[in-house]
């Protein structure tokens, strides 16, 4: 443990004992110094009874700032909503800003939003109704309405009084938006234009007609997409007749990239990543579905080795390159498929028809199934002092190699193709998949050569 963490430790045990011992003042001016962040590690880290503390001893405007920075996939916070007394969440909520209340309240039973709602004045509300019809993960679900914007038809002094007026309510001010009278966005003036051009000067003199934005039905990675090309600290979301209805802020999108990539990394190991803390038993039922479906395709396996069962009992030295064949092969397919999602993910080679990609993807196959193959076939030749062995086992590790390297590819670019998420092509299904046919290509080869390398 480093010296601030340390640090931080000590700090949180001390909160503890104020809380407990009732001291009120100290408490407040201890916590409300941490860096929101760490407030929010201190109270995840607390008992229910110590939450129902913090509640008496913090206004819910105190406690919005730090809500809205613990991740709502957090698997507590309907617990900690609901613990509340309906009222006080109501009013903590409502200080949030709109989109991370949003995020909040879809973690919620559906029959409780009505009530938090109720709770609050009309006009936040409807702000945060009209975010939760959006579909989820697209830039409607992301998008904050608390944003500022002006007019093109007025001076940069009174832009400026308008940025003043509204800025502590804003999630970012980095960037101001200008609409026509019909709030169709038209423009946009960064902070720096603001504050170097001339007060007299007219809007729509020194804006940016230039506008990047993203529609409200976009996908959340396609937005993130964007903000990873352009480098943008927020987007603006718009409708089909480019009426401006929020923005995106550069902070969703980090969580947005994390989220995405968890979810890759599940897909490619079949398992779902975010169970680290999760006790055994909740871990071992997320994982044994995919487990026993991939157990009833590697019977399939089985059921192909059975069936050369004549074939290894005239030739026993086959079993011995078995799980060779089939592990590096698999191994292979794992590495295409991992390549091939990560194509899919940047979309980098959009440029290139699906037939390239996998007429790339075969010669890749054949090269390294090449190499490989020659390998093995002068380590098992003067191994066992038998070069058509060498030569069965090389060219049924150049095939198996070549198909397990097309599989990879293809599976998840065909997902693709047919609206599916590629990253589901899990690393285990590709395996096992890749077993299937090395065995088959092995024993086919092998028995084409039988009467050659038996001795």
């Amino acid at each position: 443990m480093d010296e601030n963490q340390e640090e931080l430790e000590q700090h949180f045990q001390q909160l503890r004992t104020e809380l407990h011992q009732n001291q009120l003042q100290d408490f407040r001016e201890h916590f409300l110094d941490l860096h929101v962040y760490d407030q929010g590690q201190f109270y995840q880290g607390l008992s229910a009874d110590e939450r129902h503390l913090v509640y008496a001893y913090l206004s819910p405007d105190e406690l919005a700032d730090m809500f809205d920075v613990i991740e709502e996939d957090d698997e507590h916070v309907e617990e900690y909503l609901t613990e509340m007394r309906p009222r006080y969440a109501a009013e903590m909520l409502s200080q949030m800003y709109t989109d991370n209340a949003v995020d909040l309240l879809n973690e919620l039973d559906k029959k409780l939003v009505p009530q938090f709602l109720s709770y609050m004045d009309s006009e936040h509300a409807n702000e945060i109704r009209e975010l939760l019809h959006y579909e989820d993960e697209t830039a409607g679900s992301l998008m904050t309405t608390e944003y500022v914007s002006i007019v093109a038809n007025q001076t940069m002094r009174s832009a400026m009084y308008v940025l003043k007026s509204e800025a502590e309510l804003a999630e970012t001010i980095y960037y101001t938006y200008v609409v026509n009278n019909d709030n169709q966005l038209v423009g946009v003036i960064s902070l720096r234009d603001l504050i170097i051009n001339d007060e007299d000067a007219m809007v729509a003199d020194v804006m940016s007609e230039r506008v990047i934005s993203v529609h409200v039905g976009d996908d959340q990675e396609d937005v993130a997409q964007t903000f990873r090309d352009y480098d943008f600290l927020a987007l603006p979301v718009t409708d089909y007749e480019d009426h401006l209805l929020g923005i995106v802020t550069v902070d969703d999108i980090i969580d947005v990239i994390d989220d995405e990539a968890a979810s890759d990394y599940s897909g490619l190991a079949g398992v779902n990543v975010d169970e680290i803390s999760e006790n055994p038993l909740k871990a071992a039922s997320r994982r044994l579905p995919w487990l026993i479906t991939l157990l009833f395709l590697g019977m399939t396996t089985a059921t192909l080795i059975n069936h050369y069962e004549a074939l290894v009992s005239k030739a026993s030295i086959l079993a011995v390159f078995i799980s060779l064949i089939t592990g590096t092969a698999g191994n292979a397919g794992t590495q295409s498929l991992a390549v091939a999602v990560r194509r899919l993910a940047i979309s980098d080679d959009e440029d290139k028809s699906f037939g390239q990609l996998i007429l790339s993807e075969i010669l890749t196959g054949l090269v390294t199934g090449l190499v490989t193959g020659v390998t093995i076939f002068v380590i098992v030749g003067i191994w066992k002092s038998n070069f058509i062995l060498g030569f069965v086992i090389g060219t049924a590790m150049m095939a198996a190699i070549t198909v397990a390297n097309l599989a990879g590819s293809f599976i998840p670019m065909l997902m693709e193709k047919l609206g599916f998420d590629p990253a589901v092509a899990s690393g285990p299904f590709i395996t096992t998949l890749s077993d299937l046919t090395s065995v088959l290509i092995y024993f086919n080869i092998a028995s084409m050569f039988m009467d050659r390398f038996i001795n």
